[in-house]
């Protein structure tokens, strides 16, 4: 007669029944790898064993939607990035569409530079330097020109102050294009280079 394992083993004697079971050897026929990769070859199998029934036509109408989808999200994301490029464009032109005349684009820098707002200060300031001038006719009312071209130009004009205009360029796409902040004396700085070229001959 075969004899039963006791009902309540010791945790010796567990411990040498879980040694046996976990050392059989039909745990280790396929690792889980392998398991993975039989799942998946499978589940392909069927997929193709599936596709054979769906007729021609209908694979022609899937592939046509599925064109037109990418398609579709393509001309989408196309248009997105050219829209945020177009409006990038118009906030950081130094001469925009925008009818201000230079004293007005002063009142604005002036105002901004009161209420703390110095990064918009650089901005008007720099814009006011620009539309003033034009005014005088020293440079091309051109919108869309930008802050090193609009530097460029006055460089040739007044050779005095091509370093302080270079350095008002560069502050303008500091702030307009990288979001740098702008403080009280960079503003002033702006300011006081669109009185000095105001005054250049």
């Amino acid at each position: 007669m075969r004899r039963e394992p006791p009902l309540d083993p010791t945790s010796e004697q567990a411990r040498d029944l879980l040694g046996r079971e976990l050392t059989d050897p039909s745990y280790y026929r396929d690792g889980v790898l392998q398991r993975i990769i039989d799942w998946i070859g499978r589940t392909f199998d069927g997929g193709v064993e599936g596709a054979r029934d769906v007729p021609s036509l209908s694979w022609l109408a899937i592939t046509l939607v599925v064109v037109l989808l990418v398609g579709g999200l393509g001309f989408l994301a196309s248009r997105a990035r050219r829209t945020a490029r177009a409006a990038v464009g118009r906030e950081g032109d130094v001469l925009t569409d925008e009818v201000l005349s230079a004293a007005q684009l002063r009142a604005r820098a002036e105002a901004a530079l009161v209420e703390g707002r110095f990064a918009e200060a650089v901005v008007e300031g720099f814009r006011a330097l620009a539309r003033r001038q034009v005014e005088r006719g020293r440079l091309e009312d051109s919108p869309g020109v930008t802050a090193h071209e609009v530097a460029a130009v006055l460089a040739a004009e007044y050779p005095d102050l091509r370093e302080r205009t270079a350095a008002g360029a560069d502050l303008f796409d500091a702030v307009m294009y990288g979001e740098r902040p702008a403080d009280r004396d960079q503003a002033a700085l702006v300011l006081d280079l669109d009185v000095e070229l105001g005054r250049a001959r």
